[in-house]
């Protein structure tokens, strides 16, 4: 106390200059505290909106994986549109191509039991006014032996229908396809004769079965032989 007493006006004696440091240092260290309770709050609040931006690796994952079946679906519906449209272009154009053969063996057989009905009336169906003629029709309607043999006899043949004054009307009474063999099948036919000549001008009708072998040249048939059956 005496130091306090003995110290000039205007100055701070030893223990009011201690307490004024005091009291200064007091605020000091407050305001570093309050720097760090903010420096403090503002990193937490920095890591959490670091971690509230992050996305969710569940969610990502949850949208992403249903996308991949999605594609696969897709590329398998066309792989599976794709096989099919080939598939029944495929069958249709097997079943276009078995149409086109059955026409076509259809009408072969039609061409074959056609040319084997008129053949047999080429042969049955002879006038004595028109024998040359009718000869001819026989001869162009024939091919191979049966064309050779038929003409050799073509001239005799004709001569004696011309004395004998003979017509003979055949009528087809039934025909079909015995059998078909490639290029060649066998049809039977049914005949109904009717002849007359200048000593009989009315006969009974006469019925005649016959079997010719009829056999494609070219884009026609032609009879290429002739039998006689019972």
């Amino acid at each position: 106390m005496a130091d306090d007493a003995g110290a000039p006006d205007g100055e701070l004696t030893e223990s009011e200059a201690a307490e004024e440091t005091s009291g200064a240092t007091e605020p000091g260290s407050t305001a570093v505290e309050d720097a760090a309770e903010s420096a403090t709050d503002t990193s937490d609040t920095a890591g959490t909106s670091d971690v509230s931006d992050e996305p969710d690796s569940d969610e990502v994952d949850e949208e992403a994986v249903p996308a991949k079946p999605r594609m696969l679906h897709v590329q398998l519906a066309t792989i599976a549109g794709i096989v099919l449209v080939l598939a029944l272009g495929g069958l249709t154009g097997w079943l276009g191509f078995r149409a086109y053969q059955a026409h076509e063996a259809e009408q072969e057989r039609n061409l074959f039991l056609q040319v084997g009905r008129q053949g047999a009336l080429n042969l049955t169906t002879i006038d004595w006014q028109n024998a040359e003629a009718d000869v001819q029709r026989v001869l162009e309607s024939a091919t191979g032996t049966f064309y050779d043999d038929f003409q050799n006899r073509a001239q005799p043949f004709v001569e004696v229908v011309k004395q004998a004054q003979s017509k003979s009307v055949g009528t087809i009474a039934e025909a079909g396809l015995e059998s078909t063999d490639g290029d060649q099948a066998k049809v039977l036919v049914a005949v109904t004769v009717n002849t007359s000549n200048a000593g009989a001008p009315q006969q009974e009708p006469r019925a005649w079965r016959m079997r010719l072998t009829v056999e494609k040249v070219g884009e026609e048939a032609k009879v290429s032989n002739v039998e006689f059956v019972p």
